[in-house]
């Protein structure tokens, strides 16, 4: 029986390499896509140990023409593609009038461009065939802006933004290829000691902290059984409803944040926001992640619909108790 073949980008660590772990651990052959060919390499190596064929691909996914070059090389090189996960990013942890026009640029073009560029060269392999699956990779993020985030956040924001077209795009057309979106939680990835950072001060990851493997079991998920979105994490859909609901009371909310993320003082790191800055193919991060288990803290909009309602209650129940409070008492 011929492997199916999933390509993972950002795949050289964190959740990307969890991810493609995963996948090799089922039966799937993958490709890894990532910047650095040492790490890729490295990450290569781990992979190939859990069986089935491993490709790994040098390539910047805000070059296009390089990504349309990697998946014309997988296809020729493994197979034909079923599945095209979109994991790769960058950030700027700085204040929004700090950051840069071209470091937003750059951002944009990793962060939001980069899922484009990639969902762009899976259609073009899926749709004379009917079939594939596609997955971006999103956040809590990528529907609650916080501070020191801004670039980041726009460019989650994008990504569901293009998703949504495109969906209606291919329901339109009768092209049965799945998009699914993936919202991620804090994470405890290397990224936080790769980031661009000029706050002054280290980046904490807020808790509760997912390990990236419960981030993994998700993204497989909506891989094996396409849905809509998945949410990872209890609160992350409480957060999605609060913000629908109430936002201005999220906006408040949400400039804790900034406190809640700075860590000790530190001098301003550049970063791998240009080019990869050197490190292990690694999945955990600096941080003690809080949250082991995947059991109870994947949701999908269609497996989960008990849950899903049983969440827009306490939302709803929460919105009202909050807003009799602001209110205050009656006359």
């Amino acid at each position: 029986m011929m492997q199916k073949i999933a390509v993972v980008t950002g795949g050289s660590a964190g959740i990307g390499l969890a991810t493609a772990q995963r996948l090799a651990r089922t039966g799937w052959a993958v490709a890894i896509v990532a910047r650095d060919a040492d790490r890729l390499e490295e990450a290569a190596f781990l992979l190939r140990r859990e069986g089935g064929s491993v490709l790994a691909i040098s390539a910047d996914v805000a070059d296009a023409h390089a990504i349309d070059a990697a998946a014309e090389r997988v296809e020729r090189e493994l197979g034909p593609i079923a599945a095209w996960i979109n994991n790769a990013m960058s950030t700027v942890v700085a204040p929004a009038d700090d950051i840069s026009a071209v470091e937003y640029a750059r951002v944009t073009a990793t962060t939001y461009l980069g899922q484009v560029h990639g969902t762009l060269a899976a259609l073009r392999h899926m749709k004379p065939r009917r079939r594939g699956t596609i997955v971006q990779i999103s956040s809590v993020l990528g529907f609650r802006g916080v501070p020191l985030q801004a670039a980041y956040c726009a460019a989650k924001f994008a990504v569901s933004g293009f998703t949504d077209a495109l969906r209606a795009e291919l329901i339109a057309d009768d092209v049965p290829i799945a998009l699914s979106v993936v919202y991620l939680p804090a994470v405890n990835t290397p990224q936080f000691g790769w980031a661009r950072n000029r706050s002054g001060r280290q980046q904490r990851a807020p808790a509760p902290i997912f390990d990236p493997r419960v981030c993994a079991e998700g993204i497989v998920r909506a891989v094996e059984h396409p849905t809509r979105e998945v949410w990872i994490g209890r609160a992350t859909p409480v957060l999605s409803l609060g913000q629908k609901l109430l936002p201005s009371f999220s906006d408040r909310k949400a400039s804790a944040f900034k406190a809640d993320q700075q860590g000790r003082p530190q001098a301003p790191r550049s970063g791998n926001l240009d080019e990869a800055v050197p490190g292990p193919a690694t999945i955990d991060g600096p941080w003690q992640a809080d949250i082991t288990s995947p059991v109870g803290q994947i949701f999908t909009t269609r497996h989960r619909t008990g849950a899903m309602l049983a969440v827009a209650g306490l939302g709803l129940g929460l919105a009202a108790a909050i807003l009799a409070g602001l209110r205050g008492p009656r006359a």
